[in-house]
C-alpha cells in the first residue's frame, strides 16, 4: 500500500491518510463590524472542497487569537462566539466527509496590520480603518515602511498567553479536532525565539532558556484546555536563514536551537512538529527548490523522536511518497499545489494505486 494513504494515529484521533493541506491565509474576511474575522461563503467552499478532493486533514490558515493578532483586516479570528458559529458549518462538513478539521492559532506580532496581497500586501497604517498598532517582544519594526511595535510587558504577555488558551476553548467547540500552534514565519511567537527580533534584557529575552519562554507558556496554556484525547501541533521555522549565511552579520535562529526547542515541545505535550523555515527577516537569502525545507524535518525526527510534517514545494505524489518512504516525515502537508489542485489526494491514489473514498456522488466515476 502507498505510505501516503496509510491512516495516521494520534493520541486516540486517527486520520485516514499522511496528504494534508496546509494552512494558507485566503485573505476574504471582513475587516470590521459584526463580521469581522467570519468564515464566510468563499471559506467554507475553499476547504469543503479540498474535503470532497480525500484530503486526510485540513489546517485552516492562521485565525486570529484576537483582533490585533490578524496578519491583515481581511484575516479569520476566533475571538467571539459568532466566529465559532460559523467555523461549525466547515468543521462538520469536513468531518462528514471524512477529512479532520484542524486550525491554527496565531498572532502576528510586528508583522500585523498589513494589505491583502492582491492589493500590494503592504504596512496598513495605525490611523486605517483597517490598520493597528502591531506588538513584538522588541520596539523593532520588521522592515523599512512597518510600524515600531508596541513593546509587550510582561502583563500584555501574560494576557496573550490567555488569548491562546482562549481561543483553544473556541476551537473546540467549533468542531476542531487538531489545534496547531503558530510559531513560525517570523510572526509573535516567532519573534520572541528569533534574537533578530527579540532585544529584550527580561526574562523573555537573551538565552535560548529565556527567547523559549513565551512560546512553552502558549504551548502549556493551550495544551491545559486542550483535551488530552485531541492532538496539538505546533509550526516552526527551523531558521530563518540568518546564521547559516556568512554573508549575513545578523544572528537568527537556528536549526540546533529547533532541535532543542522540539525536545522542549515533545517533553510539554505537543504531538507534531510542522516544520517550516523562514520569515523573519526580509532579505533573508533562501534557497528555494524542491524539497528544500524536508532535511530540517528528518533531523528533528532522527534526532528528538517528535512526529513531524514536512512542507514546502511538495508538488508530486511521487515526490511526497518518497519523503514517507525515506523517513523523512510522518505526513506531508501540501500547500500551493493544492490550490492549484483541490483534488490532490485523489490524483495521487490513482498515481500511486492508493486506497481512498469516494464521495457517494462521485463514486460512479472512477
Amino acid at each position: 500500500m502507498s505510505a501516503l494513504f496509510e491512516p495516521y494515529t494520534l493520541r486516540s484521533l486517527t486520520i485516514p491518510n499522511r496528504i494534508w493541506m496546509a494552512p494558507m491565509c485566503q485573505y476574504s474576511a471582513e475587516g470590521t463590524g459584526p463580521d469581522a474575522g467570519v468564515p464566510n461563503d468563499w471559506h467554507f467552499t475553499h476547504y469543503a472542497s479540498r474535503a470532497v478532493g480525500g484530503t486526510g486533514l485540513v489546517l485552516v490558515e492562521a485565525t486570529g487569537v484576537s483582533p490585533e493578532g490578524r496578519i491583515s483586516a481581511a484575516d479569520l479570528g476566533i475571538w467571539n462566539d459568532r466566529q465559532v458559529e460559523a467555523f461549525r458549518r466547515i468543521t462538520a462538513f469536513l468531518a462528514s466527509h471524512g477529512t479532520v478539521p484542524g486550525i491554527q492559532l496565531a498572532h502576528a506580532g510586528r508583522k500585523a496590520s498589513t494589505g491583502r496581497p492582491w492589493a500590494g500586501g503592504g504596512p496598513v497604517a495605525v490611523d486605517d480603518p483597517e490598520g493597528w498598532r502591531p506588538v513584538g517582544p522588541s520596539a523593532v519594526a520588521y522592515d523599512e515602511g512597518h510600524t515600531v511595535p508596541a513593546e509587550l510587558g510582561t502583563d500584555d504577555i501574560r494576557r496573550i498567553v490567555g488569548e491562546f488558551a482562549d481561543a483553544a476553548r473556541r476551537a473546540l467547540d467549533a468542531g476542531f479536532q487538531v489545534a496547531e500552534i503558530h510559531g513560525a514565519h517570523g510572526y509573535l511567537i516567532g519573534e520572541f525565539l528569533s534574537p533578530e527580533s527579540n532585544r529584550r534584557t527580561d526574562a523573555y529575552g537573551g538565552s535560548f532558556e529565556n527567547r523559549t519562554r513565551f512560546a512553552l507558556e502558549v504551548v502549556d496554556a493551550v495544551r491545559a484546555v486542550w483535551p488530552e484525547e485531541l492532538p496539538l501541533f505546533f509550526r516552526i521555522s527551523a531558521t530563518d536563514w540568518l546564521t547559516e549565511n556568512p554573508e549575513d552579520p545578523r544572528e537568527g535562529w537556528t536549526p540546533d536551537e529547533t532541535v532543542l526547542f522540539a525536545r522542549e515541545l515533545l517533553a510539554r505535550g505537543v504531538d507534531l512538529l510542522d516544520v517550516s523555515t523562514g520569515g523573519l527577516a526580509p532579505r533573508a537569502s533562501i534557497p528555494v527548490e524542491p524539497n528544500y525545507q524536508v532535511p530540517f524535518a528528518e533531523r528533528v525526527r532522527t534526532e528528538t523522536g517528535l512526529p513531524v510534517a514536512a512542507v514546502g514545494l511538495i508538488t508530486d505524489p511521487v515526490q511526497a511518497e518518497k519523503i514517507l518512504t525515506e523517513g523523512s516525515a510522518d505526513a506531508v502537508l501540501i500547500g500551493r499545489e493544492m490550490l492549484r489542485d483541490p483534488y490532490f489526494a485523489r490524483n495521487a491514489s490513482r498515481a500511486l494505486d492508493g486506497d481512498i473514498e469516494l464521495p457517494l456522488p462521485y463514486g460512479y466515476a472512477v
